[in-house]
């Protein structure tokens, strides 16, 4: 016995909050900031609705749906320290240890050098 599912799960725009809020990101035309409904389709018919939870920029031209610009990530993590170099070998920039040139990883904190 054989079993096909055919369907999925879309994003739909139910209303404009507010048009030409931003642009594009994948094409750089106008997008609005909607607020938008998940649908489940099940052969391309509309078995269940749910809204989404904040409002999306929708771009009409490629129907991509992305986050507004004003919404905050967090910031980046900041880079690993590095090895400092000292005229008797090198040393490592998180433990601050003793280590050889030729090593790429500490062998006291494990930190990549």
């Amino acid at each position: 016995m054989f079993f096909f599912f055919v369907g999925g799960l879309e994003q739909q725009a139910t209303r404009v909050l507010k048009s030409g809020a931003g642009r594009c990101v994948a094409c750089g035309s106008r997008a609005d900031l909607v607020e938008y409904d998940k649908v489940l389709k099940l052969f391309f018919v509309p078995v269940w609705r749910w809204p989404g939870r904040a409002p999306l920029m929708h771009c009409g031209g490629c129907g991509l749906f992305f986050p507004p610009p004003s919404a905050s990530f967090p910031p980046p993590p900041p880079p690993p320290p590095r090895m400092k170099a000292e005229p008797h070998g090198m040393r490592c920039g998180s433990c601050d240890r003793a280590v050889e040139p030729e090593f790429s990883f500490c062998p006291f904190c494990g930190a990549a050098l």
